[in-house]
């Protein structure tokens, strides 16, 4: 009878331990750590590029028929950031040939884009008024559109793959019916 006790008395001993250990747990609501809740958007650290664009490694990409600039992304900038942000130096040309360079992040997330400086004279200049903006799909000099939603993006998530960001930059990569040629005839 007393190993009957003790077995039974063990028994109870782990369901008492075990209610305990579930009360403790408590409903997520209350404590704060609901498991659904968005997660706060914490950017990583940021440093500007310490060289200019590489002529090389530039890589002209679609835009829209209604632009008349013409757009490069270097792709040895490309940086696809453990913090969500894809970070790219950006060349835009102007039909009269004058060139500018940005340091960009995009965020597919939230599908937004943040200018972290721009190339003058040579160097790197920081934007002191950097903030995060939305990327706007229905204007003619789309472009943060475009990078999002034709290579950095699958749908609300970042590409982590480089070689497929590469890839689908490339307009020769195209598969739709038509292939589209960037402003000015550049395919």
């Amino acid at each position: 009878m007393s190993t009957l006790f003790q077995r039974f008395s063990q028994i109870l001993v782990c369901i008492c331990f075990a209610l305990t250990l579930f009360a403790c747990a408590g409903d997520p609501m209350e404590s704060s750590l609901d498991p659904f809740a968005p997660m706060v958007f914490k950017e990583g650290v940021t440093k500007m590029p310490t060289n200019p664009p590489n002529p090389s490694t530039l890589v002209p990409f679609y835009v829209s028929q209604q632009t008349i600039f013409k757009f490069a992304i270097d792709t040895d900038s490309i940086s696809i950031g453990a913090d969500g942000v894809t970070r790219y130096v950006v060349v835009m040309t102007n039909p009269s040939g004058g060139q500018q360079a940005q340091y960009e992040g995009i965020r597919c997330d939230s599908f937004q884009w943040r200018l972290y400086g721009t190339l003058e004279n040579g160097s790197w200049r920081e934007n002191p008024l950097s903030s995060w903006r939305s990327i706007q799909s229905n204007v003619p000099n789309r472009y943060q559109a475009s990078l999002a939603q034709g290579a950095f993006c699958n749908f609300n998530s970042q590409e982590k793959n480089i070689k497929t960001v590469v890839q689908s930059l490339n307009p020769s990569g195209f598969t739709g019916g038509t292939k589209p040629t960037n402003s000015l005839g550049i395919q």
